[in-house]
């Protein structure tokens, strides 16, 4: 089984314009459209079993419509393959009782993005939010480390996500991008001990630019192969899930990419599916 647990998908009606705009806003080539019949698409191109679509709030207006149309996502999803998350913004105000909402709609967790929200992950109302998430068992994947979409701004580092997890009850986290983009010295320094799990997704390979001269060469690089390699085994393989931030990622692309890594056959199963199976019960 193949779960990718990260990507990104846009209602029909706004799909095209909301990628050209991500687009240009981080100057790399989107792999679909961006809309649920794209990512299916792509599923059936990669062999990809099951993707989770996580939604971003960017403003407490959009939570609730936001939840509903995940819970609609997800009435399909034996069909699809494709399983939505909720989402929540750290300022709106009745976020407790929306979480015990989405735990009663059946959704498996939430989407937290503290760049695009602008609010540090140790900050107390994402704290509460994350203590609530372990109450109700709700999985929380929150970006994590640099956005390509605006490029300098960190408001989750691997220090912030250490001081959050040591204040907080036991919850389950999924630090997106191998812990931190671009931060992974410091995800190794600081987070192996802790239980946070780590997704794959936009840190193996290069960037696919758009082409207007903005990444010079040596920016396209990401992760240097051994580094990933040596953070599978340091948080070990049953801590990872493999992700592919569609429509940034291609999924064929990134599924061959991680196949051909010099990983045993048991950290790629679990990595590759087995480990999301259980997070998800599947």
């Amino acid at each position: 089984m193949i779960v990718d647990f990260h990507t990104h998908t846009f209602p029909e009606r706004i799909a095209a314009p909301t990628i050209q705009k991500l687009a240009h806003m981080s100057h790399i080539k989107p792999f679909s459209d961006g809309s649920n019949s794209g990512l299916a698409a792509s599923m059936a191109a990669a062999g990809v079993d099951y993707s989770v679509v996580l939604p971003v709030a960017t403003n407490t207006r959009q939570v609730c419509h936001v939840n509903d149309s995940a819970a609609q996502v997800n009435d399909n999803y034996r069909k699809t393959g494709i399983i939505s998350f909720g989402c929540m913004h750290p300022d709106f105000p009745d976020w407790k009782e929306e979480l015990a909402r989405i735990a009663n709609m059946g959704l498996k967790g939430i989407k937290l993005h503290p760049v695009y929200q602008d609010v540090d992950l140790d900050d107390p109302r994402y704290l509460r939010i994350l203590d609530r998430c372990g109450e109700l068992g709700l999985i929380v994947l929150t970006h994590a480390g640099l956005d390509i979409g605006i490029p300098g701004k960190v408001n989750c580092s691997p220090d912030m996500t250490l001081r959050a997890l040591k204040q907080v009850g036991p919850v389950r986290m999924i630090l997106a991008h191998m812990g931190g983009w671009r931060n992974w010295d410091q995800v190794e320094e600081l987070l192996v001990d802790t239980d946070a799990y780590l997704d794959t997704s936009f840190t193996l390979g290069r960037m696919t630019p758009l082409g207007d001269g903005f990444y010079g060469p040596s920016e396209l690089n990401m992760m240097e192969e051994e580094q990933f390699l040596r953070m599978v085994r340091e948080f070990g393989a049953d801590r990872l899930v493999f992700g592919t931030d569609s429509p940034w990622g291609g999924q064929a692309e990134d599924v061959a990419r991680f196949r051909a890594l010099p990983l045993t056959d048991e950290e790629k199963a679990a990595i590759l599916g087995g480990n999301a199976q259980k997070l998800l019960g599947l």
